[in-house]
């Protein structure tokens, strides 16, 4: 009787502990999982969620508010990610925030980070959509640093053959450092440079005082041609007349070279006085006896003029001109 009642004393007792160690777990995965608190739902779409787990916490500020309560594969590259969040916190969180997967300390496990966004926006609300952002994961980041550490070597390897290369003076480059003669006369090829650089940069300060001078001087015959509208129009019109007048020769020299030739193939006058020089002689000969006739008429009437006989006469004409002459006066 006594060993029934104790079996029955421990069998309640362990009743009794299994009960409350029962409601105590229940208790902390209702606190884990917020079943216990009014929560709300809000959605955010991320392209790779990193190791996220379904249970991993949520936090906004860095205070964990809330769960993940479903991940869901919407394609192949979108997944949503369903978040509970404790609706006390809602007042605090506006619906221009961003959210990002992070690590709980460097090892721990994945959650998500609600950043406050920037500027004036509403409340979230239940069932809205919130912004992610994805940050490079360490596979992806060790993936770079081990291509990044391969690159440096091979350009580790090409810095090495070079500067043996310039060392050992192979090349334009390596001779430049190791023979002193090249290199000499390489610093006198670059003083000559400079030096014609120098005397290029003095004769262009010359020309552009030059222009500068034709341009504000109008006195010179340069200036007046370049800043002088008028003149400019005045040798515009110059050219012009010169033009026309070169046409006008040309056509009038080809006139003449065909009246020429018109002239030597036919058989006129024009062309007997051209080409026949007895007539020629007979011309100038007449021309001679014409003149010296002339010049004895001249003597005659000369002597008329001092004869008794016809003095009176041209006495009388001389004074009649000057009677004529006085009336035009």
């Amino acid at each position: 009787m006594k060993n029934s009642n104790a079996q029955k004393l421990s069998l309640g007792i362990f009743v009794i502990l299994g009960t409350i160690a029962f409601i105590f777990a229940i208790y902390l995965i209702g606190q884990k999982e917020h079943l216990f608190k009014k929560t709300i739902t809000i959605n955010s779409f991320f392209q790779n969620i990193n190791g996220l787990q379904k249970g991993n916490n949520v936090r906004y500020a860095g205070i964990n508010v809330g769960v993940v309560n479903n991940i869901e594969m919407i394609n192949d590259t979108v997944i949503r990610v369903v978040m509970n969040i404790e609706e006390k916190i809602t007042p605090f969180i506006k619906k221009n925030a961003v959210a990002t997967i992070g690590t709980d300390g460097l090892v721990g496990n994945m959650l998500i980070n609600i950043v406050p966004g920037k500027g004036i926006a509403p409340l979230i609300e239940d069932a809205d959509h919130i912004e992610s952002y994805s940050k490079i994961n360490t596979e992806d980041l060790l993936n770079t640093i081990s291509v990044g550490s391969e690159n440096a070597a091979l350009l580790t390897a090409d810095l090495l053959n070079i500067t043996n290369t310039l060392t050992q003076g192979k090349g334009t480059l390596g001779r430049l450092l190791n023979d002193s003669i090249m290199a000499n006369e390489l610093q006198q090829t670059i003083s000559s440079l400079k030096a014609v650089s120098e005397n290029a940069s003095y004769s262009m300060e010359e020309i552009r005082t030059l222009i500068s001078t034709i341009k504000t001087e109008k006195k010179t015959v340069l200036g007046t041609l370049l800043n002088d509208t008028i003149t400019g129009k005045k040798l515009k019109s110059i050219v012009g007349n010169l033009e026309t007048s070169s046409q006008a020769i040309e056509k009038t020299a080809l006139q003449i070279d065909s009246l020429v030739a018109k002239t030597q193939a036919s058989n006129g006058a024009l062309n007997y006085i051209l080409n026949d020089t007895t007539l020629v002689k007979k011309l100038n000969s007449t021309m001679l006896n014409i003149n010296q006739g002339t010049e004895k008429f001249n003597q005659n009437m000369e002597a008329l003029k001092h004869n008794f006989l016809t003095r009176g006469y041209f006495r009388k004409l001389e004074r009649k001109k000057k009677k004529e002459k006085n009336k035009k006066n």
